[in-house]
């Protein structure tokens, strides 16, 4: 009974955790994506003080380094733009 319920807490987690929004996102979130180091979460949490982001676009155009190659990998790990995952143009529907 008690590993069920442990089982069924960790699923709950780790739902809540697999989706993390950019708006959000702390600085301790944001650096723990692969992708993102010190130097990167720096410029979007600075470009986020300055306005907040309207689309994945819109991130990619004001944060310098980061890419659609780098925006698929943060949207696989979760990582949202007005609760929306990364669609790149070049991926297959």
């Amino acid at each position: 009974m008690v590993r069920h319920a442990t089982a069924i807490a960790l699923c709950l987690l780790a739902g809540s955790a697999s989706a993390l929004d950019i708006q959000q996102a702390t600085e301790a979130e944001l650096d723990s994506l692969r992708g993102l180091g010190p130097s990167l979460t720096a410029k979007v949490l600075a470009a986020r003080a300055e306005k907040p982001f309207d689309s994945w676009s819109d991130l990619m155009r004001r944060v310098n380094g980061i890419r659609e190659t780098t925006a698929q990998r943060l949207s696989d790990q979760g990582l949202t733009v007005q609760g929306l995952a990364y669609k790149s143009a070049h991926k297959a529907p």
